[in-house]
């Protein structure tokens, strides 16, 4: 395995200047983004791939062991705040479970056992989406888990950093970051780590924002945990609508946090119309906005457009 390789360019680092060793491991992560950018296609048709399972309410499961399962859990956790994706959409399966988070569990990474029973624990099914990393792509546990929710008919994508490694050949959606050696011989958090969070990064933003949850750059399913973020929701609901300060406020009240809502809200719309209107474009803030343009435009007669039940729009402009 590549990633397992010494390599003769990093045989005598520990004899090196600091300055020598921060410039061979930055140039290491360098060629790991370029990796990633070799893997651009695949990342693609592995999104638009999951993006079609997703819209049909399906969970997103993220699988791995070690490193790479730390990676995955982390990318996954990041969604809810980020972009409000459902917590009962989303499983997290790292082998060690929990604890593995911060320390190493013993025999974790080869318990097939456990991993076949934890797929059927969960009911993964057709509606789902599996995504195993694993940089060796041979992990036990991650590629049980892999080829049991594909039997039962999830999908599956499979990201390594080894050629020919049976994650990727097994996976329908193969993603190969070819990282080669490491710095240090089999360290994997650091070329191949590096790798493996872009491109877990990268996959999760891009299907997210083709299923509707950015909106000009910003996150407006984002959730206000914080301060912080909760002036930051203010702000993007201000920049959205040009207005400000208390109407702006009142707005994400009643719309109960959410910046989709409050946006149509401030644009004239109760609530049920506003909540009507997203649930028909399945959420996405975009076409619920050109929808409501085109029912406020008046027909070419001069009289007031129909909407799509043959009724008079309540508003005009």
């Amino acid at each position: 395995m590549n990633t397992e390789e010494l390599s003769p360019r990093y045989a005598d680092i520990d004899l090196w200047q600091p300055a020598d060793i921060l410039d061979a491991m930055i140039e290491g992560q360098l060629a790991s983004v370029a990796a990633v950018r070799a893997a651009r296609a695949q990342i693609e048709h592995a999104a638009l791939a999951i993006e079609g399972r997703l819209r049909k309410q399906g969970r997103l499961v993220y699988v791995g062991a070690g490193t790479s399962g730390r990676l995955a859990v982390q990318d996954g956790a990041e969604l809810m705040p980020t972009f409000s994706w459902p917590q009962e959409r989303l499983l997290l399966l790292l082998a060690g479970g929990e604890a593995a988070m911060t320390q190493a569990i013993e025999g974790a990474e080869d318990d097939t056992e456990r991993a076949a029973a934890t797929i059927a624990e969960h009911d993964i099914g057709p509606d789902d989406v599996l995504i195993g990393v694993a940089a060796s792509g041979s992990t036990p546990f991650t590629l049980t888990c892999l080829r049991e929710a594909k039997r039962r008919g999830a999908l599956t994508v499979g990201i390594a950093n080894n050629p020919g490694a049976p994650l990727l050949t097994d996976a329908e959606y193969p993603i190969f970051l070819a990282t080669g050696p490491e710095p240090i011989a089999g360290s994997t958090r650091m070329n191949a780590g590096t790798a493996q969070r872009i491109t877990l990064n990268l996959l999760s933003t891009l299907i997210m924002i083709r299923l509707g949850r950015i909106y000009r750059g910003m996150m407006v399913e984002v959730q206000a945990c914080n301060a912080k973020l909760a002036k930051r929701r203010e702000r993007m609901v201000g920049h959205l609508t040009g207005q400000s300060g208390e109407p702006v406020r009142e707005a994400l009240d009643l719309a109960r946090g959410s910046v989709k809502l409050a946006v149509l809200l401030l644009q004239g719309y109760d609530l049920a119309e506003a909540e009507a209107v997203l649930d028909r474009v399945d959420g996405r803030l975009r076409a619920a906005l050109d929808h409501l343009a085109k029912m406020r435009a008046p027909s070419l007669d001069g009289t007031p457009s129909l909407d799509d039940t043959g009724e008079n729009t309540k508003r005009g402009s």
